[in-house]
């Protein structure tokens, strides 16, 4: 038998470790539309080449071309007492501050405004800054968390729910900003959707196989770069100390969850928004709220609201305490499940925001002195913060130590 010289590069094993339960399998070379899966928790580990810098570079372009309109000019108009008055997203977060709390109108706008700012400056930054050899690593580092801070998409949906509610007293029209509203909503999700966070680390810090047993390297927590520590024990791409579980995981967790909880209280006793209307005064809970919209025939959006702003968070609040409590007793059973209600929770807990930014349009919407007016009650600021400590909770809790009750290594991914 005659054997052929072999030409072709031989590809180099890659290791990888899972970011949720920490196995250690090979990863193989990505296509464009393929997505790698762990083969223990199933779990998404990483995505082939989706997008180029080039093309993000064009989508943030468009993002930052289309915010001055979509931010300023009038997303939705009314026509009040024989007076038309225009909403923005801007006048609406001003009117916050001004009638409400600064604190609670800075987390509208953190969300609005600050995120998607943030991620298309920052692809910009990627693109000149290396090219004036600039340190690019927190600038990815901080990208691969700002996903779940865009809540553009949230925002519209609160705009359908506040035009419902002031539909009762005023006729609405649509605003010449709505079009580049929509516009920069959908860019800011095709962006989302193709950035590949590890595609740009590879780009602009490309790294060598570590050479060693397997069993040895490490996931680094920041940048899922899987390896050995450098002789000071930092991550060889992103230089973030490479620790075996996050620091202080379990005590973060606890302490923004018992936090969110006592805020949850007076955010669901206290009105979170106020209309006077004729000389009267209407206080409206969270709950009141939800009544109301579907007593006056609006079921569809009252369903919404109810499942953003009170399902969601007492929903949160129970899964976490139910993971946080089976990691300290390390059961065994429903391990499954337990993965995918810490997914659930991690995907679902942006979408309570919704009331905040119903609450800011209705500020910049109803507001004729003593006739009509709708000011923000109390409870927004502890509702605000009870979602922000509830995001932060799921954020901070290790999911690997879910695993760690199996310390055998022969747990399955099964109830």
């Amino acid at each position: 038998m005659k054997i052929h010289t072999i030409s072709a590069q031989i590809p180099q094993i890659r290791y990888q470790r899972c970011s949720e339960c920490d196995t250690l399998f090979t990863l193989p070379a990505l296509q464009r539309t393929q997505t790698a899966h762990c083969p223990r928790c199933n779990a998404k580990v990483e995505k082939g080449r989706v997008c180029s810098l080039p093309r993000l570079i064009t989508m943030a372009i468009s993002i930052l071309l289309l915010m001055p309109f979509a931010y300023t000019e009038p997303l939705i108009s009314i026509r009040l007492l024989g007076t038309r008055i225009d909403a923005s997203l801007l006048e609406g977060i001003w009117q916050m501050s001004q009638q409400g709390d600064p604190v609670t109108a800075s987390m509208v706008a953190f969300c609005t405004i600050g995120a998607p700012l943030t991620l298309a400056v920052s692809i910009l930054y990627l693109h000149f800054g290396s090219k004036l050899g600039m340190n690019l690593k927190p600038v990815l580092l901080m990208l691969d968390r700002l996903k779940d801070w865009v809540m553009l998409d949230i925002y519209l949906v609160g705009m359908a729910v506040a035009s419902i509610k002031v539909k009762e007293y005023a006729d609405i029209n649509v605003g010449i900003a709505l079009a580049a509203y929509l516009m920069m909503t959908l860019m800011v999700t095709l962006t989302m959707i193709n950035l590949n966070i590890e595609q740009l680390w590879e780009e602009f810090y490309p790294q060598r196989q570590p050479k060693g047993l397997p069993s040895s390297l490490r996931l680094c927590l920041a940048c899922k770069f899987t390896g050995i520590p450098d002789e000071r024990g930092r991550c060889p791409r992103c230089h973030v100390p490479m620790r075996l579980r996050y620091k202080h995981s379990l005590q973060k967790t606890w302490a923004a969850l018992i936090a969110a909880i006592v805020f949850l209280i007076p955010a669901n006793l206290m009105p979170i928004s106020i209309i006077y209307a004729n000389g009267q005064q209407l206080k409206d809970t969270i709950f009141s709220g939800v009544v109301s919209l579907a007593t006056s025939g609006n079921v569809p959006i009252a369903a919404i609201v109810f499942i953003a702003s009170v399902l969601v968070p007492f929903t949160k609040v129970l899964v976490m305490l139910t993971l946080l409590l089976s990691i300290h007793f390390k059961a065994i059973q429903g391990l499954k499940t337990r993965i995918r209600l810490f997914r659930l929770v991690h995907w679902i807990g942006r979408w309570s925001m919704l009331d905040l930014f119903v609450i800011s349009l209705m500020m910049s919407l109803v507001n004729r002195d003593q006739l009509l007016s709708f000011t923000m009650g109390p409870a927004a600021f502890y509702f605000g913060a009870a979602v922000i400590l509830t995001v932060l909770a799921v954020e901070w809790l290790d999911s690997r130590l879910i695993w760690d009750a199996h310390a055998t290594g022969n747990a399955e991914y099964t109830d």
